[in-house]
């Protein structure tokens, strides 16, 4: 499927992911970690990152996570989703290890931009700025002064473009025995 580099040539819309979104979600996750990864990733590094990369219910539960939609073919279709978070885990799914679902405190603590995807067929057309931006400002508004991510090496280049820089990285080693590099990063709103 090939797609327009002009914003103009397709409306994306948002909107609040639901529990019934789950399983969309899921499959678009699913391909872009598959498909999205490959130039900066080897298979069993991909491998690796599915450790800690999946559908956090807890963003769908506060309401602070997104879906991004357009019209294709006279259908809606699911294109990205991502969202940002309150509380001070900084990445990973529902599995992931060391979680931390404590609140954070937006006098003292940062927010968190979190588990953002775009499905591989809709590429390069704002998607992930657009998922920043609703994130970004939604933790503005309720008075987060500072935001913080934890990135892949696939997601790294967008993030520092748009203006967050890296604070740290951190080699985990899989269970398949590939590393999984996530690198923290942070961004003063």
């Amino acid at each position: 499927m090939s797609h327009s580099n002009n914003l103009s040539a397709i409306k994306l819309t948002h909107r609040i992911a639901a529990e019934e979104d789950i399983p969309k979600i899921i499959a678009l996750m699913q391909a872009s970690i598959e498909f999205n990864m490959k130039s900066f990733l080897s298979q069993s590094e991909i491998e690796a990152a599915k450790e800690t990369m999946g559908v956090d219910r807890t963003l769908i539960e506060d309401e602070t996570y997104f879906v991004i939609e357009t019209l294709h073919q006279n259908e809606t279709v699911m294109v990205g989703c991502g969202g940002w978070g309150k509380r001070k885990t900084l990445y990973g799914g529902d599995h992931t290890k060391g979680r931390d679902d404590s609140f954070s405190d937006p006098t003292k603590d940062a927010a968190r931009i979190r588990a953002m995807y775009t499905h591989p067929d809709w590429t390069r057309l704002g998607i992930g700025t657009l998922l920043l931006e609703l994130g970004e400002n939604a933790a503005r508004d309720v008075g987060f002064k500072l935001i913080e991510l934890g990135s892949t090496l696939a997601g790294e280049p967008l993030y520092y473009k748009r203006g967050y820089r890296e604070v740290s990285r951190e080699t985990q080693i899989a269970d398949n025995g590939a590393e999984n590099i996530i690198i923290k990063m942070a961004k003063k709103l």
